[in-house]
């Protein structure tokens, strides 16, 4: 399968810019899997930060996950004020405390506007960028959390999998 759209300026994207290794994250912010993937791909941009670029895409199953979205939804509305990353690690690396009022507490921990968030997470783009993404992992045949691209391509396997590939070709 590919990814549908291609990785974009729109998308929230860490290490380097123009990475000839690109890797797309779909992930569930409450999903026990992405939780155990987090530290993974955390050494895999230790490692190899510098040489790929890695992005994240929402991709909250609200039927099984109830505070997937909500986290999905302060995560954008976090990105409004510069600390989409911030927020995006404190979930993972809070995961097994989710919950609204923890979602808005990491939010206060992180020095964001309070006012600005609440404000933000009324704004019919924060939710319509999660429903995006949600969209684009359904176009690419995501069935579940997490699932990765590698240069545009589905990648069948998981985190660990992933950092093996890469370690075997970074050698």
């Amino acid at each position: 399968m590919l990814l549908k759209p291609s990785v974009s300026s729109q998308d929230h994207a860490i290490g380097k810019a123009d990475a000839n290794l690109v890797i797309v994250e779909y992930g569930d912010y409450q999903c026990p899997y992405c939780g155990a993937a987090y530290p993974v791909l955390k050494e895999l941009m230790r490692e190899f930060g510098d040489q790929i670029k890695f992005v994240f895409r929402n991709f909250p199953l609200s039927e099984i996950h109830p505070f997937a979205r909500p986290a999905a939804l302060v995560a954008e509305a976090a990105a409004l004020q510069g600390k989409f990353w911030e927020m995006h690690d404190a979930i993972y690396e809070n995961q097994s405390s989710l919950s609204t009022d923890f979602l808005f507490e990491l939010a206060d921990q992180l020095g964001l506007d309070p006012t600005q968030l609440q404000s933000d997470l009324k704004q019919d783009s924060v939710e319509e960028r999660v429903d995006a993404d949600f969209e684009s992992g359904m176009r690419s045949g995501v069935n579940g959390t997490p699932s990765f691209f590698v240069n545009g391509q589905k990648f069948n396997g998981g985190a660990e999998n992933l950092l093996d590939l890469i370690r075997s070709n970074a050698s």
